[in-house]
């Protein structure tokens, strides 16, 4: 076992802790962003001066009219901009555009005292548009070859020859919805300048290194002169990977106009109708399989709605393709990805970052076929499980596939599968009105960043003389439970009580050039960078208590707070033992550096963007779902009656946390393929692009009624990782595509309805209004004949017959 991986028998890692801010949190004494605002004197307000109109270009923009408003301050312009003029990565996004990209596009900000007074501002402010044709639809901009970024093509094996080898060829498309983050904290962030000029920022970022830049050169400053602090965030899944940026370099660069202090705080409609939302997708495939169904060529192309601008576009389409085969061995594929531009927010990161999006498809196209093939679709998916010695089309190595069918035999083992589908079978015969069904899925997602440089780490660690320790490390906490796993490794690494550790807020000017806390990576890389500073300042101490102690520093061991040397215990009259709090008062008056920086870079990466092909992930996480759910034959309703997870997060860092990671992410994946619908204006009228759901009144959200009657999650035993941090395995982006089960049940549930051999299709999100059209076409189907259900698209065999 590799020292990064390897935990000591008593350690504060393994143990199931509450989240470190659970109190806090549940009395409301939790610090947000917004609450610092009342902490803060002279405070300005920002308002945004909204464009009501999908695509325009501006005439004319006259802001003395807000000028006149009691209370109002300045109004922000492209013209107060000192630096660029410019809030992403890709420098396609200006932060005041002269170009309205969409419905609610905000082209100048206003300052006032209140924000009742900047509201007033803004609604006065008169902005003269040139309204310019407006591509809303995803089907709009492919119909219209509107496309931009790269279009990544992944090969392997040979396709043509796979689909003449396959006894069956199927085809067919699928579109599925986008989604809306739809955190508790809505984006927020408050500057202020200090006596020398430079900037200070409190963010709801989960990514304040690129905030820092963003802002730097939006004020056309070097990054030392601005700090970025994010205490917490209610809530972030990606949504603040990218998008916190603008509003910071707003909130700055009205600090730095007016010398004080501006807070930007979005209320929930204008969050809603400004930021990106999880990309909608549109794929075409082809499939072939031979005489067993064991697929033998796929070739399929993923369209993303990428919105007005690039943003996380790419890396989010990459990640989609990388995740297409999920757990199926494809032998021959030719899947190429593609982004459309249209005149809609600027779409972005959402946990799991394309990968649910491509695992859909696949799992969408194996509940399609499986009555075609005359296989249960269970077993159609077991018959094509990653093998010994077999690789994703992009190369990398399938290392322990054996996890994949462990945690797949493992959850319907506890499901009690075998006795259930007998139970699902005599209610359904009972019940003509009334259908049951019980779905399995597995999941297979590889934990890091795409973009190799992103996968470092540091941290900061600082013991104090009465033996306290301060630890700082680059991410973010959005209650995933990070800080808590932090404080874990950091007790664990220096062998002392957890008391004896606290966790300072995220700053830039404490740890330098930070990854986003994104792509399920947070306690991977800041884990191993805390650890690595808990280790050196650990192996200094050793060498103290040596010397104390009277033996080698290699025969020291600290545990539970107390230094011993190993041995002493058969030598009466020495000294056996040494306190930390006095070990540390001991290496302080002997000079001995007491704080120390951490840092860590991930292994064995290695990725070739233009053909393709590498190692982009440390490893993979696995998991699976067995769902059961009841339907409804007269209105399509339906309710989840039982789930059951095995879930595989290598040897734990904090059980509780997970397990809360686990059933979150997969209530999160259930809304995502159930329930939420965005709706947007296709009209040509006055109000076209204009995002219809703008309120949780008609976006809607899973709630308690949506929960399983039964929920059992379960963490995969002796899984323990080698080349991770204590043997610990990522938990943030994968139980999300555990709702692929609840999806498939009720895909099951529908065919119930009609007779065997029908293929079912089922539009996402699949609301009980999809669910009832997958019914309808389900009873009206002949025997083994391909159904169409709410605009899903079609299942054609083009070959049968080998």
């Amino acid at each position: 076992m590799s020292h990064l991986s390897e935990r000591p028998e008593r350690s504060a890692v393994g143990v199931p802790l509450p989240h470190e801010s659970a109190r806090l949190h549940v009395t409301g004494a939790a610090l947000y962003t917004d609450d610092l605002v009342q902490r803060t004197k002279d405070v300005l307000h920002a308002h945004p001066v909204q464009v009501m109109h999908a695509h325009g270009r501006i005439t004319a923009l006259r802001t003395a009219p807000a000028l006149e408003v009691p209370g109002v301050v300045r109004v922000l312009t492209g013209a107060d901009v000192p630096g660029v003029n410019d809030a992403g990565m890709k420098h396609d996004e200006p932060l005041f555009p002269d170009e309205v990209m969409f419905h609610g596009h905000a082209v100048a900000w206003v300052l006032g005292e209140t924000l009742e007074a900047a509201r007033l501002g803004a609604a006065a402010v008169e902005v003269d548009i040139e309204e310019l044709p407006s591509l809303v639809t995803l089907q709009d901009a492919i119909a219209a070859g509107s496309f931009h970024g790269a279009r990544p093509l992944m090969l392997t094996g040979d396709v043509d020859a796979g689909f003449a080898d396959s006894a069956h060829v199927f085809s067919g498309e699928f579109q599925f919805c986008d989604q809306e983050h739809f955190y508790l904290e809505t984006h927020a962030a408050l500057a202020q300048l200090d006596e020398w000029g430079q900037v200070f920022v409190q963010s709801s970022t989960q990514h304040p290194s690129e905030t820092q830049e963003i802002v730097a050169h939006v004020l056309g400053l070097h990054s030392h002169e601005v700090t970025v602090q994010c205490l917490r965030m209610g809530g972030g899944f990606g949504g603040k990977e990218m998008q916190p940026h603008g509003f910071a370099a707003v909130a700055a660069l009205g600090a730095k106009l007016t010398g004080r202090p501006v807070r930007l705080r979005l209320n929930r409609t204008q969050d809603l109708t400004m930021s990106g939302k999880r990309h909608g997708f549109h794929a075409g495939w082809r499939i072939g399989f031979d005489a067993e169904g064991r697929i033998q060529a796929l070739d399929a192309t993923l369209t993303a709605d990428g919105g007005w601008s690039l943003d996380l576009s790419e890396p989010v389409v990459a990640r989609a393709l990388c995740h297409i085969d999920n757990t199926y061995w494809l032998p021959n594929a030719r899947i190429a990805g593609r982004i459309a531009k249209t005149h809609k927010v600027s779409n972005t990161a959402f946990r799991g970052f394309g990968g649910p999006q491509g695992m859909l498809v696949i799992e969408d196209i194996l509940g399609r076929c499986a009555p075609l093939l005359g296989l249960d679709p269970a077993e159609l998916r077991e018959r094509n499980f990653y093998g010994k010695d077999q690789s994703t089309p992009y190369g990398q190595p399938v290392t322990h596939p054996e996890r994949i069918t462990a945690v797949w035999e493992e959850a319907q083992d506890q499901a009690g599968v075998a006795g259930r589908r007998r139970e699902i079978a005599a209610f359904n015969a009972a019940h003509p009105h009334t259908k049951r069904a019980l779905a399995v899925t597995g999941l297979k997602f590889g934990i890091s960043f795409n973009l190799t440089a992103f996968n470092q780490g540091g941290a900061l660690v600082l013991i104090y003389k009465d033996g306290s320790v301060l630890i700082n490390h680059g991410g973010t906490e959005m209650g995933q439970g990070l800080h808590t796993k932090m404080l874990q490794v950091a007790a664990t690494a220096l062998g002392i009580p957890l008391h004896k550790v606290r966790l300072a807020p995220t700053r830039t000017d404490k740890v330098p050039n930070t990854s986003a806390t994104a792509a399920s990576s947070g306690a991977d890389l800041n884990g191993a960078a805390v650890k690595n500073a808990c280790e050196q300042l650990r192996a200094r101490l050793l060498q103290v208590a040596a010397t104390q102690l009277g033996g080698n520093a290699s025969d020291v061991r600290i545990a539970d707070g107390v230094a011993r040397l190993l041995g002493r215990e058969k030598e009466p009259g020495r000294e056996k033992e040494l306190g930390w709090d006095e070990l540390v008062r001991t290496a302080y008056f002997q000079r001995v550096q007491l704080s120390a920086a951490g840092f860590y870079r991930t292994q064995g990466l290695h990725w070739d963007a233009k053909t393709f092909q590498g190692s982009p992930f440390k490893y993979f996480a696995h998991g699976a779902a067995v769902s059961e759910v009841e339907v409804d034959g007269f209105t399509g309703a339906y309710r989840i009656r039982r789930v059951d997870i095995v879930h595989d997060v290598g040897d734990s860092l904090s059980p509780l946390i997970d397990i809360g990671q686990v059933e979150g992410g997969f209530v999160q994946g259930a809304g995502w393929l159930t329930l939420e619908d965005m709706r947007w204006d296709t009209s040509d009228g006055p109000h076209r692009g204009r995002l219809l759901t703008q309120a949780a009144s008609t976006y809607k959200l899973p709630s308690f009624s949506e929960m399983p009657e039964e929920f059992h999650v379960t963490l995969l035993q002796n899984a323990g990782e080698e080349g991770a941090v204590y043997g610990s395995k990522a938990v943030g982006e994968p139980p999300l595509m555990l709702a692929f089960s609840v999806r498939e049940a009720l895909r099951e549930a529908a065919g119930a309805f009609g007779p065997g051999g029908v293929s079912v299709e089922l539009a996402s999100p699949a609301t009980p209004e999809a669910v009832y059209w997958a019914i309808e076409s389900a009873r009206g189907a002949d025997a083994g004949a391909a159904t169409r259900a709410d605009g899903a698209g079609r299942v054609a065999e083009v070959l049968s017959g080998a």
